[in-house]
Parts: C-alpha cells; structure tokens; sequence
C-alpha cells in the first residue's frame, strides 16, 4: 500500500478541492509515489483510429491534472494513458468556492469548477517537462475561456498549440459549468466547431489523433445528429469520449449535498454514461474508437464499458474514494475478467454486448 492510500483518511477531513491541492503538491515533491513501477498486466490494447497502444486500457480522466503538473508521477501509478487539462488560451479562476463537493454516501462528486486553469502558456512548458519524464501516451484536452465571444476560436487556438506536445488531443464541448459550451453539440454549431479546428489541425501539421468529448446528458436523436455530424470527419477526428458529468440528479442520491449546481461524477453516472456510450457504439460500429468515461470504480464496470463498445477507459472520481492502487485493481481485475470470458486481448471483448 502507498502512502497516497494511507493519507486517504485524512485528506477527506479536508474541503475536497484543498484535499486536491496537497496532492498536487505532494506528488510534485514525489510524497506518495510508489517506490517502484507497477507490475504489466494482460491488458493491453490498441487505438486503430487513433494509433495509439495502450499498456493497459485505464486512463487518467481530465480535471484532476488541469495544469499538466503531475501527469508523470500519476503514470507512476500505473495508468495505461493521462489526459491534462482542462486547458483554455487564457488563464482563468474559475467559479467562485466553494465548488469542488464529495458526496460520500453515493461515492460521487460535484464539480462546478468552471474551467480553473493556469493557461496555454503554463500548460505547454509543463507539458513538455512531464512528457520527458514518462512513457505512456499524455493527451491535452482543450476548453474555452468562458469571457469568449468566439469559442470556437479558442479551441482552433488549444488545438494548433498543444498539437506538438501532446499524443492526442480533446475537444471538451461537454462541460456543464461553462454556459453556453454544451450548445457546441448542436448540429450547425459541431459542424462549423469540426471544420473549423480540422483546418487548424491541417495547418499546425496534422497526425495527431483528436477526441471529441461529449455529454451523457443526450437524447437519442441528440445522439444521432451528432452521429450524423461526426461521419464525415472520420479520419482526422479519430474518436469520442462518452461522457462528461451529468446535470442530472438521480433519485437513488442519498447525500445532502446532491442538490450543489455544477456536472456530477462518479458512481451514480456509470449507468447512464454506459447507456449512452452503448448508443454511439452501436450506431458507429468502429468508424471511429470510443473511450468510456464517467462512472467507474472496479473492474466490473471498466469490463462493462469495454462490452458496450469502448476501446479503453477513464477515471477520475473513485480516486478520491479509493486512492490510485485503484488502477492495479481494476487491471487485475479486468485480465481475469477477460480470461474468464474466453478472450484473449480486450479488443476482442470491444463491443462483446452489442453482437
């Protein structure tokens, strides 16, 4: 057991986003790191769309390294993949605090940070720092400054700019804490967002692979226009993260805390993000590789994503509740799943749900 697990405790004493700021800081002194690199697993997997191989399929969900500080230290822990960021062209505070907020009895969180970070500029120098440090793949997700009349343009300026550091890119148009950005999901809107950025990824030298992050919060014919939308990008868009947090709040929420404003995350999310990520799957049938995102905590619900059709996993929230020897877990976990089921890699178990 590490030391990050044994101050768990503690740190949940603590207001939550004070409790991620000293693991900020203690994982850039190296407090916490295990003392060695974590055992290989019989996870491995491959991104066609995208190129990309993947030691093991879990990855490191944006928000928790905004700043793109820490993102070596985390692969320490044995994430197949990190994701920096929230990242916007400008630097920005965020909402007011409090607005970071565990809800313990559902194993969930609310966030409504409203895009706090450090800028571009910081992002860029930390990311060409951390990237020399360590050897999985580091994606850069790219936001808008809320203060912009051109979001569009914001994302055109994250793109070129984060093209050259990062393996992959993210367009995060799903945040529910920045008003107006989940409009970009609109048909008129997404279509104009995509050619305007694959023009800028054209002109910054391309060959680089970009998600689009989208919301669970979508109807079924929302979920077909962006479908729709999205079809003839394939090839320079090489895939969708489903999802970001919900604005929803399920009945089953137990905490008094589940009536905060702002994008929930964690346990409660897992069904709907998966029902949603079914949708896409079974819609898109490997045009493009979709990553499961929102909900997990074990390695049933890393298999269960995988089954409904994606082709690796994030993961932020159960971190809070269960530390990171959590990715060691769900590997474990995930290769005895997998053998159990007579599959011998996990992209053979992609989309096993959907047949």
């Amino acid at each position: 057991m590490t030391l990050a697990n044994l101050t768990l405790p503690l740190m949940r004493l603590l207001p939550a986003e004070t409790a991620h700021t000293l693991t900020l800081a203690a994982l850039k002194t190296g407090l916490g790191l295990p003392s060695r690199e974590p055992g290989q697993w019989d996870t491995q997997t491959h991104l066609p769309r995208a190129g990309l191989t993947l030691a093991n399929p879990v990855g490191l969900a944006a928000g928790f390294d905004k700043n793109a500080e820490v993102a070596a230290q985390m692969a320490r822990f044995g994430f197949g993949w990190i994701e920096c960021g929230t990242v916007t062209p400008n630097p920005q505070p965020g909402n007011p605090k409090p607005r970071l907020f565990r809800l313990v009895d559902d194993q969930a969180v609310i966030n409504r940070l409203g895009f706090n970070n450090a800028g571009l500029d910081v992002f860029l120098t930390n990311l060409r720092r951390q990237r020399a440090l360590m050897g999985v793949p580091v994606g850069a997700n790219v936001g808008a400054n809320k203060g912009s009349t051109d979001f569009v343009a914001d994302y055109e300026t994250g793109l070129a700019a984060a093209l050259p550091l990062a393996d992959y890119l993210t367009l995060n148009i799903s945040s529910p804490n920045t008003p107006g950005l989940r409009g970009l999901q609109t048909d008129s809107q997404l279509d104009t967002l995509l050619a305007r950025c694959r023009s800028a990824w054209t002109a910054a030298g391309g060959g680089k692979p970009v998600f689009l992050k989208v919301a669970p919060d979508l109807s079924s014919e929302d979920i077909e226009q962006i479908i729709r939308t999205v079809e003839p990008h394939a090839g320079w868009l090489a895939g969708l993260i489903v999802s970001n947090t919900t604005i929803d709040r399920p009945q089953t929420l137990r905490s008094p805390l589940a009536s905060e404003a702002g994008g929930l995350s964690g346990a409660p999310l897992m069904a709907k993000s998966t029902q949603v990520l079914r949708l896409f799957a079974d819609a898109l049938r490997d045009q493009f590789d979709l990553i499961g995102c929102g909900g997990i905590r074990n390695g049933a619900d890393a298999y269960a994503k995988i089954r409904a059709g994606a082709r690796a996993v994030q993961l932020y929230s159960a971190l809070a509740y269960q530390g990171p020897n959590l990715v060691a877990a769900i590997n474990i976990d995930l290769a005895a799943r997998l053998q159990a089921d007579g599959f011998r890699s996990v992209e053979e178990a992609v989309g096993a749900d959907l047949h």
